[in-house]
């Protein structure tokens, strides 16, 4: 048996196939992904686990990734966002630095860069001591 934690990341993506793609390179790479196809489902998730990283598409069907992050903020959570997006504009990657994320890549981006950001962004934010609700 491991003793190792788990790295969890939410995936956060209207785009099933990337989706998709996104979470086996997480999972080849030992992470945790859970995926989610719409900012409304991510939060209609009541039994997510305490995640170290959020991985959001910026433009998704709803609520787009950047109203998502800045109602989390709202809500006090400080878990590291990384933004992908297939549609880079210079006003919107502003906001989306100004929402506080932790990288900002284009989904054309090497994945190994992704990767890397996130064993970044989920080491600078500290190790939970267990993945329940309500412990971190």
């Amino acid at each position: 048996m491991s003793t190792l934690r788990q790295t969890y990341v939410a995936v956060v993506d209207d785009d099933e196939n990337a989706g998709r793609a996104f979470g086996r390179l997480l999972r080849a790479e030992g992470f945790q992904p859970v995926r989610y196809l719409s900012a409304e489902a991510f939060l209609a998730d009541t039994q997510r686990p305490v995640f170290d990283c959020l991985v959001f598409d910026v433009q998704l069907g709803g609520m787009s990734g950047i109203e998502l992050h800045r109602l989390l903020v709202a809500s006090g959570s400080s878990t590291p966002v990384i933004y992908v997006t297939a549609h880079d504009e210079p006003q919107t990657r502003e906001q989306a630095e100004a929402a506080g994320c932790a990288a900002y890549f284009r989904k054309t981006a090497p994945g190994q860069e992704v990767v890397q950001a996130i064993r970044r962004a989920a080491s600078s934010a500290g190790a939970p001591s267990d993945h329940s609700r309500g412990n971190r």
